[in-house]
């Protein structure tokens, strides 16, 4: 039977989520002469009512694929969010209309012109369109204004995630850098995960282990979060310190593309 999700990446998830846990946390006694803090291969297995040696070969990477059933159980036996359990999944069965094939050429992205004009009209809300793997579809001027002059750069490089990670300016607009820096390489980790066939978002990885130290150090903890709304503490190059409240749409013909606007909600203290 092919298997079509990453199961190397799974079994570092599993990995990972195991060592996080205590007994304790679990409802299991600690016991004695416990060599990891984590929790052991044999309790996760009588957690999820799994075999042990299923688990194990799970965790080594081994070609099988658990069903939608044990996915669950193993979610629940290891305490997981719903960001990790959605990317238990997508580790599990590979991103959607992947052939599992392998990289091969990705169409180029394009954006609509009517929501270009969306993202035009919202000024002087700061607004941008962000593609699969992140890269800056569409700005309007206040955007570009808080953020980076996108259209001043090289197409191969209006990427929010390289900004983010290499970008001295980064580093000033965002007050809170390291959380929002986390946050950021926890959703691109999510996006990044349903598109195993891309090898844009190899090489950019790649890149970014290469040029950051944070990511190096970040990327092997399988850290995801999902995609929503808030407010963050950014920096604007004239008004200075404001709390901003952001909503991320979804572009219905286009799904793997988000429409992100910012408005003040308050100054910063």
């Amino acid at each position: 039977m092919a298997v079509t999700g990453d199961s190397h990446a799974l079994g570092q998830l599993l990995r990972s989520r195991r060592e996080r846990l205590r007994p304790g946390d679990v409802g299991l006694p600690a016991g004695q002469r416990r060599r990891t803090a984590g929790l052991r291969r044999e309790e996760v297995a009588l957690l999820a009512n799994v075999s042990t040696t299923y688990y194990t070969f799970l965790e080594q990477g081994r070609p099988v694929r658990p069903s939608e059933q044990v996915l669950d159980a193993l979610a629940g036996a290891l305490r997981m969010s719903d960001a990790e359990r959605q990317y238990l999944r997508v580790l599990a069965r590979g991103g959607e209309g992947s052939s599992g094939a392998g990289a091969a050429a990705v169409p180029a992205e394009w954006i609509d012109p009517e929501v270009d004009s969306l993202v035009q009209r919202l000024e002087p809300f700061p607004t941008f369109v962000k593609g699969r793997r992140w890269d800056v579809l569409a700005s309007n001027p206040a955007a570009r204004e808080l953020f980076a002059d996108w259209d001043a750069l090289p197409a191969d490089e209006r990427n929010l995630v390289r900004w983010m990670f290499t970008a001295p300016r980064a580093r000033q607009v965002y007050l809170e850098w390291e959380p929002e820096a986390r946050a950021m390489l926890g959703r691109f980790r999510l996006a990044a995960a349903g598109h195993p066939d891309d090898p844009g978002f190899a090489a950019l990885i790649r890149e970014l282990k290469r040029r950051s130290e944070e990511v190096r150090q970040w990327w092997p903890r399988h850290d995801v979060v999902a995609v929503g709304n808030g407010v963050k503490r950014l920096r604007h190059p004239t008004l200075g310190p404001l709390d901003y409240s952001h909503v991320v749409l979804q572009l219905a013909d286009s799904p793997d593309q988000t429409l992100v606007t910012y408005s003040v909600a308050g100054t910063v203290g």
